[in-house]
């Protein structure tokens, strides 16, 4: 077809920012060029991939070539990456990392320092998303890597770098707040606030195993707006510890039964070679684990 890198990496661009004019910008070239890539590549395709709206969005032809874009541009950069580090340039070859909120805030300023400390020549670019995403983004190469919370499919290379446990967040003038642990039973005398990012497997096990009908009053995207509503008196919720920098000084977390952990991975994509540098983040949080604050 006679399809080049440049046509796939304007392609993505223009996809992934939404229009011709942020992805000249993202790409250090002219918006007409861009346009011209993208004109040529659909010649060579035989179709229209984009729809020229605002913002712009994939054809269903696009939508089904994105994801072997993504792929030769992921391994395109993998080999880039193997390049550099092999000629002593590690900094040439960031690392893009994807993080769900609740590491973001609890973990990962830990796992950053702690890189830093034994490979400061390794650059980390973060991109914050919920595990569904992160999973998603893993699989299609918009990231190198990326923390996931309980994952099916755990390479060999994989290293978990915490655990956390789910426990009931009230606030602090709550006849439940200065229990030492409460049980699942107890909690829910109020109206549960559910958050949907991510937590409702571990959520609908914790119902399991207290024989209780998993039955949230409400569905939240946002953990931080579920702290909010809690906050309001709107309800209580389990979230995870992580979560507890999250927490204002009106909000108090407390142990919560019956115990249900998360595992959080930090691994590279299944299925496809690794960034050379994300085996090296693996293996210094192997030999180095992070130590978390007890909430």
């Amino acid at each position: 077809m006679g399809v080049t890198l440049r046509q796939l990496e304007v392609l993505v661009s223009v996809l992934d920012r939404g229009g011709f004019g942020a992805a000249a910008e993202e790409l250090g070239m002219g918006q007409s060029s861009v346009s011209h890539s993208l004109a040529t590549l659909e010649r060579a395709v035989e179709g229209e991939l984009v729809v020229r709206d605002s913002p712009a969005r994939p054809t269903s032809l696009g939508q089904n070539l994105l994801p072997h874009a993504r792929a030769i541009l992921a391994a395109v950069r993998g080999l880039d990456a193997a390049v550099a580090v092999h000629q002593g340039n590690a900094s040439r070859a960031p690392i893009g990392l994807g993080v769900p909120p609740t590491a973001a805030r609890g973990l990962l300023p830990e796992l950053l320092l702690l890189w830093r400390a034994h490979a400061p020549q390794i650059q980390v670019r973060l991109f914050e998303g919920f595990d569904e995403e992160i999973e998603a983004w893993l699989d299609e190469g918009v990231v190198d890597a990326g923390i996931l919370i309980d994952p099916e499919a755990v390479p060999d290379e994989a290293v978990i770098v915490a655990r956390d446990s789910f426990q009931a967040v009230v606030r602090s003038d709550h006849p439940l707040a200065t229990a030492a642990s409460i049980e699942l039973s107890e909690l829910l005398h109020d109206p549960l606030l559910a958050s949907a990012a991510g937590c409702e497997t571990q959520l609908q096990r914790m119902h399991d195993l207290a024989g209780l009908p998993f039955q949230p009053a409400q569905r939240i995207r946002e953990l931080g707006t579920l702290l909010g509503m809690v906050e309001a008196g709107l309800g209580v919720a389990a979230v995870p510890s992580l979560a507890a920098s999250m927490l204002g000084e009106t909000l108090t977390l407390v142990a919560l039964e019956p115990r249900i952990e998360r595992r959080l991975v930090l691994t590279g994509p299944v299925g496809r070679p690794w960034h050379p540098l994300v085996t090296e983040l693996c293996e210094i949080s192997r030999n180095n684990p992070v130590r978390l604050p007890t909430p």
